[in-house]
């Protein structure tokens, strides 16, 4: 498979999308590849696709894109997050909301959706730990085949 790791595609985990929170880049039944083991080496990086355990729900996964890496203080303005600077509340951007601050291991999840879905707006941030994997490709339906 041209520009998939060594070894990525046998070791790859599939997932259907269910729901509408990731449009316009993911549709209910488009089909994902997973790599799980794409966080070993490296942190996460905003703007990646994930696949992480339903905070939730602990038998479901959710498919979110990355849109803070910890450590760090972030503001929360519409559909994302910008970092806080030293002084907090002085650097406040006029339509910014609450401050979020988030541990060395945790990660910001937010729906691509406008009016959103479940994601870290509800449930806060999610540890490392309960992430999937990070999806590489669309494999169906097969007029929407891409990377991601």
């Amino acid at each position: 498979m041209p520009g998939a790791a060594p070894g990525r595609w046998r070791s790859s985990r599939h997932v259907e999308v269910a729901d509408e929170s990731m449009r316009p880049t993911l549709a209910p039944g488009d089909r994902l590849r997973i790599d799980p083991r794409a966080y070993r080496d490296r942190p996460p990086r905003v703007g990646e696709i994930v696949v992480a355990i339903d905070p939730e729900a602990a038998d479901r996964w959710l498919v979110k894109r990355v849109a803070a890496v910890g450590p760090g203080r972030f503001w929360h303005l519409p559909g994302r997050l910008v970092p806080a600077g030293p002084e907090g509340p002085v650097d406040r951007p006029a339509n910014a909301g609450e401050l979020l601050e988030l541990g060395a291991d945790e990660v910001y999840l937010l729906s691509d959706a406008p009016l959103g879905g479940r994601d870290s707006r509800r449930f806060g941030p999610v540890p490392f730990a309960a992430l999937v994997g990070r999806v590489y490709r669309r494999y169906f339906p097969p007029e929407r085949r891409a990377d991601l």
